[in-house]
């Protein structure tokens, strides 16, 4: 049973779809207890392709959700996110490595961008998605810096080549919206998310 203080009426079993140990990082800061159930690796493949981040964003955490909600019963609340860093319309994903790292941080110096991430949650044959949206500014960086943070090798399995908790902090000059959105995990969208689908709230899964 979910007892933390910011655990949602009815919450019994909390299921997360994900890899990413900054998710879960961020819903055991909540006090929140969850076992962790990740979805195949192509599943975010097979997600249809909408134009803009923000369904591409929303596609891709209901798909990992749904994926992994059909191996548990109804009464788990399956929760799945897909994170995007956007620049100038164009998703900037996990760079294949250093070189692209290097490449990304450089194309992030001195501008602002966005970090658009999709939630999913899932129970009882319904499902509710939503997308938060944060805006970021990274400071001028001089060419060794970016050089030597592709180096650290902090970014290789983050979108964008970064991590806002790390420390790719020294990249950013401020950030305008949820900064637990930059890290993977919009809290209060999650939280809500949460108690809708738990309210019945949500479309039905086919």
């Amino acid at each position: 049973m979910n007892a933390g203080p910011f655990a949602p009426p009815g919450l019994e079993r909390l299921v997360l779809a994900s890899r990413s140990p900054r998710r879960a990082d961020i819903l055991r800061g909540l006090g929140l207890d969850f076992v962790v159930d990740a979805p195949d690796a192509d599943v975010e493949r097979s997600a249809p392709v909408p134009e803009a981040a923000g369904g591409v964003a929303a596609a891709r955490s209901r798909a990992k959700c749904l994926h992994v909600a059909a191996r548990h019963d109804a009464d788990a609340v399956v929760l799945g996110a897909d994170t995007l860093v956007v620049l100038d319309g164009a998703i900037l994903g996990k760079p294949r490595d250093v070189d692209e790292a290097r490449r990304h941080v450089a194309r992030l110096a001195g501008r602002a961008h966005e970090v658009v991430t999709g939630v999913a949650a899932a129970r009882g044959g319904r499902v509710v998605v939503g997308v938060e949206v944060t805006r970021v500014w990274f400071r001028r960086l001089a060419p060794r810096e970016i050089d030597a943070y592709a180096r650290s090798g902090e970014g290789l399995d983050k979108a964008g080549a970064y991590a806002a908790q790390g420390l790719g902090a020294g990249l950013i000059e401020r950030v305008d919206g949820c900064f637990y959105n930059v890290v993977g995990l919009p809290v209060a969208r999650t939280l809500a998310l949460v108690a809708d689908v738990l309210r019945g709230a949500g479309t039905a899964t086919p």
